[in-house]
């Protein structure tokens, strides 16, 4: 397997995305799954096995992080060789890089609860398909904010003002997405979640994160890059 950041895993052709999901095997794990994305050679990768080594590197860096700084946290895990332009790991990592932010301004000393809430967020974050944003009409990066927020509230299906308050969130991050229009980058969904992220985590808790103004590097990376319409896109902003 390559460890190209946006073609085929398996053989660096282009991915389509069929109409209709149909039955595949991974070419990496050999089971089977129903999907309509495969690259223009037939190979198809599963989201366990897309993601799984990028996982790994996600948790091990957030343990060991001390940054109060989630955009920082988001661009640094991205710059990994093991995270993909797009994927299912950013619908952990949105959630990850806030979460650990969180915990590293509030409460630096208590690493078990930190270490326990990234493992939760990460079991969540996994459930979520590669390819929603287009398919079911809601961005993983957002779900992944609403995750985020659902753990630091304690919200569940029948709490009350908590319901409210991640669905609330999650929309509007959804709706700054929907402004911009598509095609789908992970990575400016990404910096669109954090950032109403880091707003919600100071309305809600008190807890003011360290930002930085996101600015992408990895245009290259990305072939349906919208260029001068991304907000983070390089010729906006002066590192």
């Amino acid at each position: 397997m390559t460890d190209n950041k946006v073609n085929c895993l398996i053989c660096d052709a282009e991915i389509e995305y069929l109409e209709n999901a149909i039955e595949m095997k991974c070419s990496s794990c050999g089971k089977f799954f129903t999907s309509n994305a495969r690259c223009e050679n037939k190979h198809f990768i599963c989201d366990s096995c897309h993601s799984k080594k990028g996982i790994a590197v996600i948790k091990a860096i957030c343990i060991e992080e001390q940054s109060k700084n989630p955009i920082e946290i988001f661009e640094k895990i991205c710059h990994n060789s093991n995270i993909h332009m797009h994927g299912p790991e950013h619908h952990v990592l949105v959630g990850v890089s806030l979460l650990t932010a969180f915990y590293n301004a509030n409460a630096p000393e208590d690493r078990e609860s930190l270490e326990k809430d990234l493992g939760e967020m990460i079991y969540r974050g996994r459930r979520v398909p590669g390819g929603v944003c287009g398919d079911w009409g809601t961005c993983g990066a957002s779900i992944s904010l609403g995750i985020l927020a659902s753990i630091l509230t304690k919200a569940s299906p029948l709490t009350t003002d908590s319901w409210g308050t991640i669905n609330t969130v999650t929309s509007k991050s959804l709706a700054k997405m929907g402004e911009i229009g598509g095609p789908r980058c992970c990575k400016r969904n990404g910096f669109i979640a954090i950032e109403t992220g880091i707003d919600f985590i100071k309305e809600e808790f008190g807890v003011d994160l360290e930002r930085t103004q996101p600015v992408c590097d990895f245009v290259k990376y990305n072939k349906e890059c919208i260029l001068m319409k991304c907000p983070y896109f390089p010729s906006h902003h002066k590192k």
